[in-house]
């Protein structure tokens, strides 16, 4: 238990301060993007299968990722990165189809589980965190979060969705990272 002038209050002091502190000392804080919102999308049925793998999405709530396209179809993804392949696809996954048709777009994100807007995700690449498909672009939702996975689960890059090409998938697929 804590007493006031024990050295657990003085560490407590000391704790709260450090945030101000570093601010002040100008120790090159940049400022945090806008955390990726949420976004309210059809989650998948049990029979509703990844069109660019196959495998049965709703076993891996954790790593869905929807679209949702204008014409109230809703397609899932067993992870990120199948997500990315059809988009960068269409013509091969969902011929006729363009992106301007699409009303919404979600991941999984990592930490709190929930779905955000892809948009406006962080993704890290190379980590020893595994998707369903192997090696994953891990959905974060804040600058902060991707921060942290980077440190603690050895990313070797992240990337935002405009900057996601068919290059990094096919780096993913292959587990090479440079």
């Amino acid at each position: 238990m804590c007493h006031h002038g024990s050295p657990c209050a003085h560490r407590r002091r000391l704790l709260a301060s450090l945030p101000a502190a570093a601010l002040l000392a100008g120790l090159g804080l940049r400022p945090a993007r806008a955390d990726a919102p949420k976004v309210e999308l059809p989650a998948p049925g049990p029979r509703d299968t990844c069109p660019v793998c196959g495998m049965f999405v709703a076993q891996y709530p954790e790593w869905v990722a929807t679209i949702l396209w204008d014409d109230g179809i809703a397609v899932h993804f067993d992870g990120a990165k199948d997500f990315f392949k059809y988009l960068v696809n269409l013509d091969k996954y969902a011929p006729g189809r363009a992106t301007a048709q699409i009303a919404g777009m979600g991941v999984t994100e990592y930490y709190g589980l929930a779905l955000v807007d892809a948009r406006a995700a962080e993704y890290v690449i190379g980590s020893d965190v595994y998707g369903p498909m192997g090696h994953e672009l891990v959905p974060l939702a804040t600058d902060a979060d991707a921060a942290d996975f980077m440190k603690d689960h050895k990313g070797k890059a992240r990337v935002t969705f405009d900057a996601v090409t068919d290059e990094i998938l096919a780096a993913l697929d292959a587990g090479t990272f440079e």
